[in-house]
């Protein structure tokens, strides 16, 4: 049979008194959406738009191939070329193809290269601002907005990171 080790009653009543302070203390939390907090920044509006910017003439070089080769589609099912002008233009179209692909998978990598690069720095430095957000109002606890099933509006502090994260870093 178990038996409960003998309790003091002073250090019962302290214990009880204890964890009654402690249940009745006050949380401050609050609640951030970081993917939106970080996309309404002006940086990533920002370097987004330089990466388009960057990329515009391999997306226009992608668009001229993109052209070819619907001109070469129509000519092979224009029925009007001869056999061996028809095997020309097979061959042109796909060599055409061929470099559309890889032009459009090396430019696909390069973006993801530089877009994971730009996110990890945001990142970190929003995760810098939340950490002030949270001391400048005395929070106890943040919570991503995505991992939450509910909360009131009145927590959500996503547009105070946005904010703060555009005076802290502004953008160039």
């Amino acid at each position: 049979m178990f038996r409960f080790p003998a309790v003091r009653p002073a250090v019962f009543c302290l214990a009880i008194a204890l964890f009654s302070t402690a249940a009745s203390a006050q949380m401050k939390i609050g609640v951030i959406n970081v993917q939106k907090a970080l996309s309404d920044t002006d940086e990533l509006k920002k370097a987004s738009a330089d990466m388009n910017k960057k990329y515009q003439p391999r997306t226009d070089e992608m668009d001229k191939l993109q052209k070819d080769l619907e001109s070469i589609d129509t000519q092979l099912n224009s029925g009007k070329l001869n056999q061996q002008a028809q095997a020309d233009l097979q061959t042109q179209g796909t060599r055409k193809q061929r470099d559309f692909q890889r032009l459009q998978e090396d430019m696909q990598a390069d973006v993801d290269r530089d877009r994971q690069a730009i996110l990890a720095k945001m990142s970190q430095k929003m995760q810098d601002v939340i950490t002030k957000l949270a001391e400048d109002k005395g929070l106890d606890l943040i919570v991503e907005a995505s991992q939450t099933l509910y909360s009131k509006p009145v927590y959500d502090l996503t547009a105070d990171a946005t904010t703060a994260y555009n005076k802290a870093n502004p953008a160039k």
